[in-house]
């Protein structure tokens, strides 16, 4: 196999200081200056005074005094993203996008004919620039894990192969935190147990490792030996639909938790239409004010398509909430379960509390 792992530098940020060439070199947020904003992207500049993506715009400030925030402009996005994509389809029609910026590319049978991954990953980078102006960085290995890894070597404008046969050698040497599907907290618990590296996973036992971190742990046993048969899927079914708001100040009062949530449901019902999902799974994400994050789900017999649908359930779905004491940061909704699976009884409570990579 002959995997490429397309990501481009700094993109949003990048895209803006392309167009408005004052920002050239200079340390740029993209996102909305706003009590509440988080930070899209933030240019090479920038990160240098530690400002990075999903941190707060307040703090990104006081970070870099000097910083510029720039308003996303998310359709230029799209029409770059567009030209970068074209470019991906000469070479083959095994493309999973990840994002509008990354992309795994499958070139193990490439309509050029190129025998090396590295050659094609080189001749991408080369085009895109030509076309846009702007850099993407890439890996190149057998699995999307390392191919992954790879791209984030030696960014910006960087192209790293990892050779199966240095695969375990170069997985050794990692530290854990690099490596996919390992975020902050998970490092930190693999801290507590003396994990550290790819080595130390490596050496740690599987059922150790289940124990610990359940599914994900049969992952990252695989991970640390070089082991990822996922294949670039470049047709997918979309699973789950939703969205989420951020309030400028944090909320308590039921009155105002109630109005936010009405209007959350109100943007749901849009996007289910817009994507033509059936789905009969409704879910509630609440953050509080220290960031602490829980979910509540709820499954029906019906599917969830109108407001008269979900604003019934996300209610009840609220009352599992204790927010009177711990005020509301974000509000989130999303329906899933196309298939329409019921547990044992028809309508079944689950509580989740999900971390999520940075």
């Amino acid at each position: 196999m002959k995997i490429i792992h397309v990501d481009m530098d700094q993109f949003f940020a990048a895209v803006e200081q392309l167009d408005q060439p004052s920002l050239m070199g200079k340390p740029i947020a993209v996102g909305h200056d706003a009590e509440r904003g988080v930070v899209s992207t933030a240019s090479y500049e920038a990160r240098k005074y530690g400002v990075h993506s999903a941190q707060s715009i307040q703090v990104a400030k006081r970070l870099c005094p000097q910083l510029i925030i720039v308003e996303p402009h998310f359709q230029r996005y799209k029409e770059v993203s567009s030209q970068v994509h074209e470019i991906f389809n000469d070479y083959t029609d095994i493309i999973e996008p990840i994002s509008l910026d990354e992309a795994f590319l499958d070139v193990t049978e490439n309509k050029k004919g190129m025998e090396l991954g590295v050659d094609i990953a080189r001749e991408i980078k080369q085009r895109i620039y030509d076309s846009t102006g702007l850099t993407a960085s890439a890996g190149v290995s057998y699995c999307k894990f390392l191919a992954k890894i790879a791209s984030d070597w030696r960014k910006p404008n960087g192209l790293t192969v990892i050779h199966p046969d240095r695969a375990l050698d170069f997985i050794a040497k990692l530290k854990i935190e690099k490596i996919w599907g390992i975020g902050q907290k998970t490092a930190e618990k693999m801290h507590r147990m003396g994990i550290f590296t790819g080595l130390d996973l490596r050496n740690t036992s599987l059922s150790w490792l289940t124990q610990e971190f359940g599914k994900m742990g049969q992952v990252f046993y695989n991970f640390s030996r070089g082991i990822d048969n996922r294949p670039v899927i470049n047709e997918w079914e979309r699973k789950s639909v939703s969205c989420e708001q951020t309030f400028e100040k944090d909320i308590s009062e039921q009155s105002t938790i109630i109005i936010k949530l009405y209007h959350t449901v109100l943007e749901l019902e849009r996007r289910i239409s817009k994507n033509n999902f059936e789905g009969r799974t409704l879910t509630l994400k609440v953050k509080f004010q220290d960031f602490h994050q829980i979910t509540r789900s709820l499954t029906v017999d019906h599917i969830l398509r109108t407001k008269d649908d979900i604003l019934p359930l996300a209610k009840k779905l609220l009352q599992q909430v204790e927010y009177h004491s711990h005020p509301i940061r974000l509000i989130g909704l999303g329906v899933s379960n196309q298939k329409g699976d019921i547990p044992n009884e028809k309508r079944q409570w689950i509580e989740l509390e999900l971390e999520f990579k940075d």
